[in-house]
């Protein structure tokens, strides 16, 4: 999360930043399922700025 975070949260709105917060607060295992989609997301959490993180992730660009 951290080089998503880096790269996108000068672009995010208040309520996204709120949002990323509480993201933050999902332990890693389970995240990480969810980015990989070895689970489904919970609908709690399934928006455009998750899409956005896995996305980045699926893409590579958060091990880089």
């Amino acid at each position: 999360m951290g080089r998503f975070a880096e790269t996108a949260i000068h672009q995010f709105t208040p309520e996204e930043l709120m949002e990323f917060e509480q993201l933050m607060e999902v332990p890693d295992h389970e995240l990480l399922a969810w980015i990989t989609g070895e689970v489904e997301v919970h609908a709690k959490f399934d928006s455009a700025l998750f899409r956005r993180l896995r996305d980045f992730n699926r893409r590579g660009e958060g091990a880089r």
